[in-house]
């Protein structure tokens, strides 16, 4: 990842945001949102790759409202590294509507794991971009690790990672025997030298295992803003695995926080034209994943 530190640019009034344009079902879940609060009492990582970001619980929810989402997963930023305080913390606060995804280092007990778990975590994510660098075998011994532990608890793993990783993990996901999350559609950029032929790869995988994929960010995949060529693409993976595909907004955006949510979620207008379609990735699906309503 870049040096670069991003300056994390004010939130969108969530009044300003665009409404849906289809009806929006009961217990709608946005599956991929972040939680920042005041550094004075969340302290960041020693170098975070972005400024704090204007993305308190407060103005997620009045995101959520505004979109008649009424469920939300936290994902655990790497600003905050694993110290998951500020998403434990904005869990409690947020109730039974809410669950987490946190990040934890070698030192996490068992018995820490079983306290998140009461507070509403149901995911680790791993960070594969921090781990970039490291030979495969590595890669996959990493992952093998955490799905051990996460198995004992009943959770998943959820891999925030480059899409040239991706491509490199496939005969050893196709195989895996757990259930996993893939952020970001694949995160697979031609800019990356990901081709066609390695996204067809990753559906097969998909399709014929256990994994899941999230249909967020896609600000990060068309640069450009022409959302309209990753159709295709979004297609082909909820066809591929409708009852594993979840939707999540990437709020706060980091560092665009003057992004309009509400475009975002309307993407599925275009990319799951069905209604039914439209449920299981809002409701269906993630209330499975996390175990909503257990």
């Amino acid at each position: 990842m870049s040096s670069t530190i991003l300056t994390s640019k004010p939130m969108r009034d969530a009044r300003t945001l665009t409404r849906p344009v289809f009806a929006m079902p009961a217990e709608a879940c946005d599956s991929h949102v972040h939680v920042f609060e005041a550094a004075e009492k969340y302290p960041s990582v020693d170098a975070p790759h972005y400024t704090l970001p204007d993305g308190g619980l407060e103005k997620l929810q009045g995101m959520t409202d505004v979109l008649a989402l009424q469920r939300f997963i936290i994902v655990q930023p790497s600003y905050y590294g694993t110290d998951n305080s500020c998403m434990l913390d904005a869990l409690s606060a947020a109730g039974p509507s809410a669950r987490g995804v946190a990040m934890v280092g070698e030192n996490c007990s068992d018995e820490e794991l079983k306290a998140m778990h009461v507070r509403g975590v149901r995911a680790l994510r791993l960070d594969l971009f921090l781990r970039s660098s490291w030979p495969t075998a590595d890669i996959i011994a990493y992952i093998e690790h955490n799905v051990r532990r996460t198995r004992a608890i009943g959770w998943h793993v959820q891999f925030y990672t480059p899409g040239w990783v991706v491509r490199d993990l496939l005969p050893f996901l196709g195989g895996l025997e757990a259930d996993f999350v893939i952020d970001h559609m694949g995160y697979m950029l031609e800019s990356d030298g990901l081709t066609h032929a390695d996204f067809d790869r990753l559906l097969d995988v998909i399709r014929a295992g256990r994994g899941w994929i999230k249909l967020s960010a896609p600000y990060r995949l068309a640069r450009d803003g022409n959302f309209e060529r990753l159709k295709p693409m979004a297609r082909a993976i909820i066809e591929a695995a409708p009852d594993r595909v979840i939707w999540g907004s990437d709020w706060p955006h980091i560092p665009e926080g003057g992004k309009d949510t509400g475009t975002l979620l309307n993407l599925l207008s275009d990319w799951a034209p069905d209604a039914e379609a439209r449920r299981r990735i809002l409701v269906a699906n993630p209330a499975r994943l996390f175990g909503f309503g257990q």
